[in-house]
């Protein structure tokens, strides 16, 4: 019982307990090392027929990257946007798992559909993806077909 005080002291003193300031993404790492652990959504961009950008609710969401290749990803949109749907989204919700590649020459990255909560349109699909990190460490993730002009705004846990 002495030594769980004096270790809940130490921490106290030393500042291990507090939340640290986020530390900023080595610059020397591979595409492949800044993409791993827990990202959260920062933000959606879709353009509508005009061409410009539609302000739309945004949703929570989490993309997750590990070492060994995996990948998940979950969407979850607010009530209010029951008007903003697709065939991708079931019942404001949007969900996916399997692997990835990543071609950091070609700035891609490629998701391998293992599951979905929508599984006839993209379990067993790849999807290939452009990627770029911001200088303030954000992930943007683009598609590369030519007809879909969206981008996914993610940053580090």
């Amino acid at each position: 019982m002495i030594c769980l005080i004096a270790l809940a002291c130490s921490i106290a003193m030393t500042g291990l307990g507090r939340a640290q300031p986020a530390k900023r993404r080595d610059t020397h790492l591979s595409d492949k090392e800044k993409l791993i652990g827990a990202w959260h959504l920062a933000r959606i961009d879709s353009p509508g027929p005009d061409g410009k950008t539609v302000d739309m609710p945004q949703p929570v969401g989490m993309l997750i990257y590990t070492r060994d290749g995996h990948i998940s990803v979950q969407l979850m949109y607010p009530k209010s946007a029951g008007t903003h749907s697709n065939e991708y989204i079931l019942d404001g919700y949007e969900a996916s798992f399997g692997s990835y590649d990543v071609d950091e020459s070609t700035h891609t990255l490629t998701h391998h559909v293992q599951a979905s909560n929508t599984r006839d349109l993209l379990v067993g699909k790849d999807l290939p993806r452009s990627y770029q990190f911001t200088q303030d460490g954000h992930l943007i993730i683009k598609s590369t077909q030519p007809d879909e002009h969206w981008s996914v705004t993610w940053e580090h846990y």
